[in-house]
């Protein structure tokens, strides 16, 4: 568990997929990227999807929900999708959530990896809300390009996910920064998408961050020019990362990464040439 202050953090593992290298870096070569991770024999990464558990200010929130259970066993197939810690719902029983317990769902964006389980299929085959007392929350811009896709982005927002929360009033759209609980702030940090969002935590002197897909694993936070394929607007992305490395460094914030298996929570340091690199920084129970 992760605490800033009185806010307790968990990190929850939703699945993992295995993942093609050439979306998760880019333009990077392998010959620079293989020196940090390694793939599986077939040439995939392995790569988790957490999700956080934030318990502050007296309220249980949930920040993404994964890939969710709404797939087809052809579709789980393809993305090579296993549950090493079981659903989200099962996760969050261990940690002694029942679904009705959440009181509210932030997604930093709606690819279908990071709220596919904000719904799920009920017994008759209708979709209802994995959370049924919760309410949900996303930016008005990110909800507008996922209702709208477009031949890049249609493969990843799937209107299953957030359309029937929002008709129903389950869903609030939010325009731009908010502070969800004292100690608590969402913040844009675009790029990976227009209206994409990541996580500040910060309370008695302390603080930590969660970039979401800003930076999928720590070594995109820490060399500015490595990006993703999947962003759709890369360059913002650079100057989306530069700035909050600046704000990471001076509050000394705890990183904690969705995607790295290898280094789900890290620190900044300077290597002996003087470049910035973030180190593992393991937290009790992680």
């Amino acid at each position: 568990m992760i605490r800033v202050g009185d806010i307790d953090i968990t990190i929850l593992n939703e699945s993992t997929i295995r993942s093609d290298t050439g979306g998760m870096f880019g333009l990077v070569p392998k010959v620079l990227w293989s020196r940090y991770y390694q793939p599986e024999d077939d040439g995939l990464l392995i790569v988790p999807h957490h999700c956080l558990l934030v318990r502050a200010a007296g309220k249980t929130i949930l920040v993404d929900t994964g890939n969710g259970t709404k797939l087809s066993e052809r579709q789980c197939e393809r993305i090579g999708l296993e549950r090493p810690e079981g659903t989200l719902v099962e996760n969050l029983a261990r940690h002694g959530v029942e679904p009705g317990a959440v009181d509210l769902v932030i997604n930093t964006h709606l690819h279908g990896d990071h709220c596919g389980g904000n719904t799920r299929f009920a017994e008759n085959g209708q979709i209802v809300p994995t959370f049924p007392n919760a309410e949900y929350l996303a930016q008005r811009r990110e909800y507008a390009d996922a209702s709208f896709p477009n031949e890049r982005t249609r493969g990843t927002y799937f209107a299953e996910n957030f359309a029937p929360l929002y008709e129903s009033g389950r869903m609030r759209l939010i325009d731009g920064e908010i502070e969800i609980v004292p100690g608590v702030r969402c913040v844009i940090t675009p790029g990976h998408t227009r209206a994409h969002m990541s996580l500040v935590f910060e309370q008695d002197g302390q603080a930590a961050f969660y970039p979401a897909d800003l930076a999928m694993l720590a070594v995109h936070f820490e060399r500015l020019a490595w990006i993703p394929a999947y962003d759709v607007e890369p360059l913002v992305s650079l100057e989306s990362k530069r700035c909050w490395q600046q704000w990471v460094r001076e509050h000394d914030a705890l990183l904690i990464f969705n995607h790295d298996g290898k280094i789900p929570t890290g620190r900044f340091t300077e290597d002996e040439k003087g470049r910035l690199t973030v180190e593992p920084a393991p937290v009790d129970g992680q």
